[in-house]
Parts: structure tokens; C-alpha cells; sequence
């Protein structure tokens, strides 16, 4: 196959005289990248995976900030320039979300179709499997971030913390889009199902709207503040709005990457267990 071919030249050219331990560092870099081209081909090939996770959340964006646009004279509310502002965060981090469940619709499709069978008879590690399978995914959440910021700051959004303010933002974007991939990746190796992974689109978009992403916890009070309160995408949602509203704010920033970063690492280690087991099958 086509990856095959890729990897076969990259070693060719790396590989020489050398330790073990070079060789086998080599080998994995090559095997990373080899996938990972094929991985992010797949995304660009792939239109109907990405256009909708861009389309949607400027859509419900735009009307969001059409209906509750006078809310921000809510005594509590953070001050902003506009309710397309205070989206910002929230736009990027329902796109992102959306967006990276194709890492585990692309796994469940190469097993049903037997393709994923080849890629465990050639002599690819599992961590070159699953991190070059998610670079696609985290490549078009930080594109996605960027594009959105962009499109959003022509309509009032506003970036204070500048260039290290948008350069954490598209941290954390891809750290997300990692670990959502991650988990659709665990879910397609232990299911080999399209619709399995699909299924799990429900819970992401609960949980979306169960964090401070459209509104403020503190305001509306009652349940729906303790939950988002202990939702993970609050800490992420907050950074980031801080970091766009506000300016730079070391702690803010750590936070949202920190936050982010845990759930990736987690996420990749559930889908390497989820490939060993299916090897093993």
C-alpha cells in the first residue's frame, strides 16, 4: 500500500549504521509519519467529516449571539464587547469536538473493510499506530481554531492576550481534538463499528452544553452550575475566554492546557489498550 511504500523509503534513507536503540527511534519516527500522512490525507480527502463540524457551530453561533446578545446586561456577566466574544471559546470548542470523532469512524471503516488487518501483519508499532492516526485530527482542530478566530474577531470577537494568547488557544484546541480522536479511537478498535463510534456524538454534544460554554454557570445558579462546575471542558472554555476577553494570564493558560493535556494522555491510553486487545483477538 501506499503508507507501506512511504515507510519502506523513509527507513531506506534513515536507516544505516548505528545502535539498536537509533534504529529503532528511527523506525518509529518513520512509522509515525508514514501513518500520520496518511492520516491527515484522509482528513482533507474526507469534506463531509470536517465541513459540518465548521459549518454548525458559526451557524449556532451567529444565532446565539442574535438571540442573547442583551443578556450581557446581566448583572454577574463578564464584560465583554459582544456576546460574539464571550462565543469564541465555546465556537472552537464545539467545532473541535465535533470535528474529531473521524479518527475513530476512519479505525472502525478500516477494520470493516479488512484494511486494519494489514496494518497489524506489517511490522508498525501500536504507539506509531494511534499517535500518527491522530494527526489528522489534531492538525484540523487547531485549524479549526485558527479559522475560527479569524472568521469571529471579523464580527467582535477580540483575542487580548495576543499571539501567546492564540498560540495557547490552538494548544489547547489540538490537545482536545487529540483526546476526543483518542476516545473515538478506543471506541472504533473495541466496537470495529461506524455507527458504535456515532452513537457517542450525543454525549459530546451534552456535554458541550453542560459546561460554561454558552452561558455562565454563576449566573444560572441551582444543578447546572454543580455540573459545571466538576465538567473538565469549564477549565478549557474558562482559559481560553480569559485569554480572548481579558488578556494573558499564566494560570489561566496552564489550567486549560493542563486540563487538556490529562485528557489526551488518558484518552491515547485507553485506545493503545483497546489495540492491544484487539491484537490479541
Amino acid at each position: 500500500s501506499w503508507t507501506h511504500r512511504v515507510l519502506k523509503m523513509s527507513l531506506r534513507k534513515q536507516l544505516g549504521g548505528g545502535s539498536k536503540a537509533r534504529k529503532k527511534m528511527v523506525m518509529s519516527s518513520a512509522q509515525i509519519k508514514a501513518v500520520a500522512i496518511r492520516s491527515v490525507k484522509g482528513v482533507i480527502r474526507q469534506p463531509q467529516a470536517w465541513v459540518p463540524s465548521l459549518a454548525f457551530p458559526l451557524f449556532f453561533t451567529a444565532l446565539s449571539s442574535a438571540a442573547f446578545e442583551k443578556t450581557r446586561a446581566i448583572p454577574g456577566f463578564p464584560e465583554v464587547s459582544s456576546f460574539v466574544a464571550f462565543l469564541l471559546a465555546a465556537t472552537i470548542l464545539q467545532g473541535v469536538m465535533f470535528g474529531s470523532t473521524s479518527a475513530g469512524t476512519d479505525v472502525a471503516i478500516d477494520i470493516e473493510s479488512g484494511f486494519f488487518d494489514r496494518f497489524l501483519a506489517s511490522p508498525i508499532s501500536s504507539l506509531s499506530l494511534v499517535f500518527g492516526r491522530l494527526a489528522g485530527t489534531v492538525l484540523l482542530a487547531a485549524m479549526q481554531a485558527l479559522l475560527f478566530t479569524v472568521i469571529l474577531m471579523c464580527f467582535g470577537a477580540t483575542m487580548k492576550g495576543g499571539i501567546p494568547g492564540l498560540a495557547v488557544t490552538l494548544l489547547v484546541a489540538g490537545l482536545l481534538g487529540g483526546a476526543v480522536g483518542a476516545f473515538a479511537v478506543t471506541v472504533g478498535l473495541r466496537t470495529g463499528s461506524v455507527e458504535a463510534v456515532n452513537g457517542f456524538f450525543p454525549i459530546f454534544f451534552a456535554l458541550v452544553f453542560l459546561s460554561s460554554a454558552f452561558f455562565p454557570p454563576q449566573i444560572s445558579g441551582g444543578l447546572f452550575e454543580v455540573v459545571a462546575g466538576v465538567n473538565p471542558l469549564s477549565t478549557m472554555v474558562d482559559g481560553m475566554r480569559h485569554l480572548h476577553i481579558v488578556g494573558w494570564d499564566f494560570s489561566k493558560a496552564a489550567s486549560a492546557i493542563v486540563v487538556s493535556a490529562v485528557l489526551f494522555f488518558v484518552f491515547v491510553g485507553t485506545s493503545l489498550v483497546a489495540l492491544s486487545l484487539r491484537i490479541k483477538k
